[in-house]
């Protein structure tokens, strides 16, 4: 029904039949054995077909990050970076840590670019029900399950036809009224610059999706088999930063004149441009001329042109089936494909600072622009060279664009049986592909960006020198000296499509063996049932490879921060596991049930072996109450990309330079990383996008990580409460080794905060200006094992469901309550570099350099469903999350500022569903009822908030059909 629970309450085997014994025994998540009326002894959060329905979701990652447990990592949310994927980060350990499985089988890689699994291959419609199981679970399913496990459990034994479809759009009143006065800001910049700063309509729609799934199944007469087929069509619409208020200016930190409001700032790369040379920083005046440049004034607002929600197009097809053809062979299979695309839209390109000098004969140069910048009479007439830095945006050319197109396959088939009485056998081999075809669009060329600026004069005719000299004879002169001097054909010649394709594949062969030894009288006396194990071999390999163009390769992507560089690599591993459970004790005074389990897997890497294992125990003294333990020692091993990445440039973002104009490190400091002594305190060392050059990429002598889980806790399902449960779980997480990066923000913080001689010497500033983002500067972050990573806290779940009648109202039906909720203890990162700022803490805190997305303390998702006497159902969720301050524990709080503390955030969502006739049901919601704008920030986010958490759209409206035939 609608009202389906948000659980992690044991994962019981239900039977068929209420008024018998019998159950049927089912493999929960977490294990390769079959168990009939089990109480895992790890927590399992189970999300079920009927909770995607109630949300109105056509992205199942809406729906599992909306999970305490889960922190969404790629999402449609993100242009900025985006893969293209969506994935899930369980406990924000990150989602290479978080396996995620179909049919208790494991997704290949996502991407070329994200190694973890792409959820956008997973048909939300063919979905019966999602078990999260968090904490480790390598032992069972081998590497990358150290934080946890989410299993798609898919439909089977469909029969008949069913078609579904959806349809939802947001709609959202632009009337901010939070603290900042962000509307009066963006009226203010308006009046003197209304190409850039423009509110939005009052009234906004938009973010349309669609989404139309039919599916198929028959089977066979004899009742030995089924096969079940379905086909999938989905699109969602863009959503632009310009129809939020809250987004549409690039907000700065507030000043200290004005601490209460907020100012619309942005980047350096403008329009009509931010030139700086030896003698100031100019932008374009009236008549061609150099006037002074002020970020307050000039910098570019880059928000409105990106994507708050990227558009994406889906068509899925699939089939699975099973046909038992005797009791010792039942042969299986499953097939797969998706074909997505999707496009993320950020600000336009131009020159970011990629030139440096300007000849003083250039034509396009004013006389009172030559002078301004250095240029004498006898440097005009002998053409020399000064320096001349341009960051101008390419506002003539619209925003990059990076179209991202996947094909993806899978492929299952095995066969599985009855050995002998008590032993079952399952044999499998199992094959996915991802194709990527990207095409990044309107960015400009670095090296033809130099050749339009180097112009000379050619009969009066401003003419590109490598037109005269021959070596380009291409060339259009790019002339931002002057408003209105970009032409059509110097776009023409400037911006350049850049090129990379790709593919992953996997291939898994798994071969298992399970075995009941209570015939064989293996068992302890108190028990009913003997010991059951499972033990068997997999060799999976797992390759990527990507092939990029010229101009990524050699980063002549001026808006790219650095070069896309292709690779290829592979990782195999062969393993060994096993599996045992012991029932201890049933129904003794004392003693309801008590049970242990294990599990163990070793695994051989070409370079290296690991081992990982698994202990648990669960006791009930009555049957109303259980308490559950288990602890995991949980390996990954480096994946293709964390190996073989090519070294390259990239972005990092920093709110300030130390060195530039807040002066946080002492000029003996700053001079020691490389900088002159005369650029101490410039304030050009401050960028003001705040992004920095760093350089990333592979290291093939990474070793594995490793971590410990531990967890506790109880079940209770009194019985003089009927239809009421609840579980409580304490979990704690230490990852050691960790493979990651220190961080390039985290050593600027550790050289100039703890001089740390090895971060300093990661430090590497320009020559000539000494800046981090201008020139050749930059901070060097590769991939390391560093310290680690660790987390702890609480899960509460918690069920009630009650007829009416019990309270005196028996024909209004019925009520059902569910709640899920975690307690974030710790979540802390070690760099490992043993200094005082080595080890952070990011509860309750966002937005520093350390600790970027927020980590609330507390979130909870409650829902409340009325089943009325009609066929209509009625559902209520109330989602919240609390407040989270800006800093970490090295810094606490950072206060007199308007974000210093981003306030607790509560939704609510109605939906309804209504039983038009026997075959035909008809949802409706509402999502963000209240239509709550999202907290703003200035610093780390997306459209001054964080869309991965907080709902930034407004209220999302839905239909849904589903008819059965």
């Amino acid at each position: 029904m609608v009202g389906a629970a948000l659980t992690a309450f044991p994962a019981l085997a239900q039977s068929a039949d209420p008024q018998t014994d019998e159950v049927e025994e089912v493999v929960v998540t977490g294990s390769r054995i079959p168990q009939a009326n089990l109480t895992t002894t790890s927590p399992v959060t189970q999300v079920t077909s009927e909770d995607i329905a109630v949300t109105g979701v056509t992205r199942v990652e809406d729906l599992i990050t909306q999970l305490p447990q889960a922190f969404a990592s790629q999402n449609s949310t993100v242009s900025n970076g985006a893969s293209g994927t969506a994935t899930v980060s369980l406990r924000n350990l990150g989602a290479s840590r978080t396996l995620v499985l179909i049919d208790g089988r494991r997704m290949g890689y996502g991407s070329p670019l994200d190694v973890a699994a792409d959820l956008n291959q997973i048909p939300g419609s063919l979905v019966q029900r999602v078990e999260v199981l968090t904490g480790g679970a390598s032992a069972v399913y081998g590497s990358d399950a150290v934080a946890g496990v989410v299993n798609f459990i898919m439909k089977k034994d469909f029969e008949g036809i069913q078609i579904d479809t959806k349809y939802g759009f947001y709609q959202h009143n632009n009337d901010y009224n939070g603290v900042g006065n962000i509307r009066q800001a963006i009226a203010a910049r308006a009046a003197t610059n209304p190409s850039q700063f423009v509110l939005p309509d009052d009234n906004v729609s938009d973010g349309e999706s669609r989404e139309v799934t039919l599916t198929m199944g028959v089977s066979a007469p004899d009742g030995k088999g089924n096969l079940t087929a379905y086909a999938s069509y989905r699109n969602n619409n863009e959503v632009l930063q310009a129809n939020r208020d809250y987004s549409a200016c690039t907000i700065a930190s507030p000043s200290s004149a004005t601490p209460d409001t907020y100012s619309c700032g942005g980047s350096g790369t403008s329009y009509p441009g931010y030139f700086i040379s030896s003698t100031g920083s100019y932008t374009i005046g009236a008549n061609q001329t150099f006037v002074p440049y002020s970020s307050s004034v000039n910098a570019y607002n880059y928000g409105p042109l990106n994507y708050y929600q990227r558009p994406d197009e889906r068509w899925s097809l699939g089939a699975m089936g099973h046909y038992e053809v005797n009791e010792h062979a039942e042969a299986y299979g499953q097939l797969m494909f998706n074909d997505y695309s999707s496009v993320a839209q950020i600000a336009p390109s131009g020159d970011f600072f990629n030139t440096s000098t300007i000849n003083c004969d250039n034509p396009l140069l004013s006389a009172q622009q030559a002078s301004t910048i250095g240029c004498s009479a006898a440097a005009i007439a002998s053409g020399d060279t000064v320096p001349l830095y341009i960051g101008r945006r390419n506002v003539e050319g619209g925003g990059r664009q990076d179209s991202l197109t996947y094909e993806s396959y899978r492929a299952v088939g095995g066969v599985r049986g009855l050995i002998t009485d008590g032993w079952t056998y399952d044999l499998s081999a199992q094959f996915s592909k991802v194709r990527l075809s990207r095409i990044y669009e309107n960015d400009f060329s670095v090296t033809r960006l130099n050749r339009a600026l180097d112009v000379v004069s050619v009969n009066g005719v401003a003419t590109c020198r490598s037109v005269v000299d021959g070596s380009d004879p291409n060339c259009v002169p790019y002339d931002v000296f002057s408003e209105g001097g970009v032409t059509q054909a110097a776009l023409d010649y400037l911006q350049i499509p850049l090129i990379q394709t790709g593919e992953t594949t996997q291939q898994v062969v798994t071969a298992a063996v399970t075995g009941d030894l209570t015939k064989y009288g293996v068992q302890t006396p108190w028990a009913a049932d003997g010991v059951k194990l499972a033990f068997g071999l997999e060799y999976r390999r797992d390759a990527l490879s990507t092939t990029t163009d010229a101009a990524f390769a050699s980063g002549d992507g001026a808006g790219q921060g650095g070069p896309t560089i292709g690779l290829s690599g592979s990782v195999d591993v062969l393993d060994t596991f096993g599996e045992i459970q012991i029932p201890l004790v049933d129904n003794l005074p004392g003693v309801y049930s008590a049970s242990l389990n294990g599990a163990f897997r070793h695994s051989e890497y070409k370079a290296l072996s690991t081992d990982t294992y698994t202990v648990g125990a669960d006791y009930a003294p009555i049957s109303d109450l259980r308490f559950r333990t288990s602890f995991s020692r949980a390996v990954r091993a480096p994946n293709v990309l964390e190996l073989y990445s090519a070294q390259g440039l990239g972005l990092f973002e920093l709110s300030a330079d130390p060195c530039g104009a807040s002066q946080t490190a002492t000029l003996a400091q700053c001079v020691a990383t490389g900088m002159d002594a005369s650029d101490y305190g410039s304030s050009l060392l401050d960028n003001t996008a705040e992004q920095y050059n760093q350089i990333t990429g592979g290291n093939t002598d990474l070793d594995t990580e490793t971590a410990d889980t531990l967890t506790l806790g109880l079940v209770w399902t009194p019985a003089f409460i009927p239809g009421f449960n609840v579980s409580l779980d304490y979990f704690d997480i230490k990852v050691d080794g960790l493979i990651s990066t220190v961080g390039a923000a985290n050593t600027m913080t550790l050289c100039y905060d703890d001089n740390d001689a090895a971060a300093c010497s990661r430090i590497h500033r320009d020559a000539d200006t000494g800046s981090l983002w201008l020139g050749d500067g930059y901070v060097e972050n590769l991939s390391l094992n560093i310290g680690g990573l660790k987390t702890s806290g609480i899960d509460v779940n918690a069920n009630y469901g009650f007829d009416l009648g019990d309270v005196g109202l028996a024909s209004w039906g019925k009520v059902s309550m569910a709640f899920v909720g975690t307690w974030l203890s710790t979540l802390e990162t070690d760099t490992g570099t043993q200094t005082a700022s080595s080890v952070y803490d990011c509860v309750g805190y966002f937005g520093s350099d350390q600790c970027g997305t927020p980590n609330p303390e507390w979130r909870h998702r409650a829902r409340v469903t009325w089943s009325t006497p009609w066929p209509v159902e009625i559902s209520g969720t109330w989602r919240f999350y609390s407040a989270v301050d800006y800093g970490s524990s090295l810094t606490g709080s950072v206060d007199g500022r308007l974000d210093s503390t981003l306030e607790a955030m509560n939704y609510f969502d109605l939906a309804a569903s209504w039983d038009m006739r026997d075959n035909v049901t008809a949802r409706v919601g509402v999502n963000n009822v209240l239509d709550t704008d999202p907290p703003m920030t200035t610093v780390g986010s997306n459209g001054n908030t964080y869309p991965q958490l907080y709902d930034a759209l407004g209220r999302y409206m839905f239909v849904s059909l589903t008819a059965n035939f």
